[in-house]
């Protein structure tokens, strides 16, 4: 790659890190609800741009690709579900979820859930399963981090994979959600000029869609197919619902995302971020994926398709738009690994760490725990991705599966059914995540071709349904959850009496940073 071309990429960093610190310095690190959700004060364009941009990034900019080009039109399967997820996703949950998250005083998506079904199993084994699973999801941005580095600088890819993880630890050390969600929204903006110019690059180049649609009936006619390369998934319409599901109904159930509701300015957020979602998503979501297959066409001998979308661009592009768009994917990919981690060191160091194990720690041992965590999913995720690089695509679809499986009904029926309750609840976490990670390992795929986001949905709603009913005696829900339910319902603000006195004094990982950045060592 041209100097032009790094430039851009460190010109880039430069910017976003600088947005990082002023939303920082400007209310993101005052207090705990400041640093976890940013003061709850995020508008509706940001709220639906850092949503999408961390729900998808990594992934769209490889794994869609790469699936493009290994299955043709079979790829929009996924685009379909993905294009309403946020409006389905903010419309279900996210103004009720907005008022209780308030009204019980919860500031993590899974402290959340323990004050909705009142028990500590409950944020004892969401918190440990969402721990293990992001730090799956951060493995996937780490390989795409990577390559994408070492495509982009020339560098071999231990040396690029270690600088990409540098730069990611940067991100997540300047932490606050303020901080994420706003240079999330200017990444997003530059995500979607930079895939826009890609295609338009390759539909140029190959003669437009038609003529792009004939060569590949020509090349070979089943990638034209909605049923994938030598129509390998025809008639296997469990496994297409899953593909459909997983980036639709399955985003109400990862914890990252749910941050984001709680998060608006206001209840009505959720509406008008909605529409912004579906704008942003129309445009975006299928692009990544025609990309991936119109490069069967310009790249025929590609190794590694993962690679498609970057190989495009550097093949097609001028070097100073080539730059512009390298440093918007690669930024992608940082941003959403910072989010992730942000989420894992707060759940351990706030649900985990404070909640069982040391009620009365310190700021030092709570930033110990948070920053340990980082540092260590960061250094195991350096060596996985070194020496094992499974690829990008499998990785997001493990982890987004189980986290689906496990926790959607749990969120929806937070906001929704006021017979759920804690014994549903976990049981149906537990029975989620365990049927979807053994149908993916035990091979039940291809026997019963259904994938395991939908074997993983359809048994945890099913056990919500089935044992909370069955528990109402046993584990009944507190009067108070029904007041605040009720509450939530309502349109307008909520009354002072059900305000939950929550917890606003300087956050321990908030407090660290800001304390170093005023001596000037941070």
């Amino acid at each position: 790659m041209s100097g032009t071309v790094i430039a851009f990429l460190v010109l880039y960093y430069v910017i976003v890190l600088g947005i990082g610190y002023w939303a920082m310095r400007h209310g993101g690190s005052k207090d705990l609800e400041g640093y976890l959700l940013g003061g709850r004060q995020v508008g509706p364009m940001a709220t639906a741009l850092t949503l999408q941009s961390t729900s998808m990034s990594g992934y769209m900019f490889l794994g869609a690709g790469g699936l493009g080009y290994t299955q043709g039109y079979w790829a929009m399967w996924f685009a379909a579900g993905d294009i309403g997820g946020g409006v389905l996703n903010l419309s279900s949950i996210g103004r009720r979820m907005r008022k209780l998250s308030q009204m019980f005083g919860a500031l993590t998506s899974i402290e959340y859930l323990e004050k909705r079904y009142p028990s500590p199993a409950v944020r004892l084994f969401a918190g440990v399963l969402t721990v293990f699973l992001l730090g799956f999801y951060v493995l996937a941005q780490l390989i795409a981090g990577g390559k994408g580095m070492a495509m982009v600088t020339g560098l071999p890819y231990p040396i690029a994979l270690a600088i990409a993880v540098g730069i990611i630890l940067i991100y997540t050390f300047m932490g606050g959600y303020l901080a994420v969600a706003y240079t999330d929204f200017f990444q997003s903006l530059v995500m979607l000029v930079g895939v826009l110019w890609i295609a338009a690059a390759a539909l140029s180049h190959v003669g437009g869609l038609t003529a792009a649609n004939n060569a590949i009936a020509e090349f070979d006619p089943t990638l034209l197919s909605i049923w994938g390369k030598d129509l390998g998934f025809e008639g296997q319409w469990g496994i297409a619902a899953g593909a459909v599901l997983i980036f639709s109904v399955g985003l109400l159930g990862w914890p990252h995302v749910v941050t984001r509701h709680m998060a608006m300015s206001r209840p009505a957020t959720a509406r008008k971020a909605g529409m912004w979602a579906t704008a942003w998503n129309l445009f975006f979501v299928p692009t990544p994926y025609l990309v991936g297959i119109l490069a069967v066409l310009i790249l025929p001998e590609l190794n590694d398709p993962e690679m498609a979308i970057f190989e495009v661009a550097g093949l097609l592009l001028p070097p100073a738009v080539t730059g512009l768009v390298m440093a918007a994917i690669m930024a992608a990919i940082m941003s959403t690994a910072d989010s992730l981690l942000l989420q894992t060191g707060s759940i351990a160091s706030r649900d985990l760490y404070e909640r069982f194990i040391n009620p009365r720690a310190s700021e030092r041992q709570m930033v110990m725990v948070s920053r340990g965590l980082v540092l260590a999913i960061a250094l195991i995720g350096y060596v996985v991705a070194l020496y094992e690089p499974p690829t990008v695509f499998a990785i997001v679809i493990f982890a987004t599966s189980v986290l689906g499986s496990a926790f959607l009904p749990a969120y929806f029926c937070a906001v929704w059914w006021k017979k759920a309750n804690a014994a549903g609840a976990l049981s149906s976490m537990v029975v989620g995540a365990s049927v979807a990670f053994s149908w993916e390992f035990a091979g039940m795929v291809e026997s019963t071709q259904m994938a395991p986001m939908t074997a993983g949905v359809a048994s945890s709603i099913t056990t919500m349904i089935v044992v909370s009913l069955l528990t109402q005696k046993l584990s009944p829900v507190p009067a108070h959850i029904h007041k605040v339910m009720d509450e939530a319902a309502t349109v307008g603000p909520i009354p002072e009496a059900l305000l939950a006195a929550s917890d606003t004094a300087l956050g321990p990982e908030a407090s660290a940073i800001e304390s170093k950045l005023n001596n000037g060592d941070g």
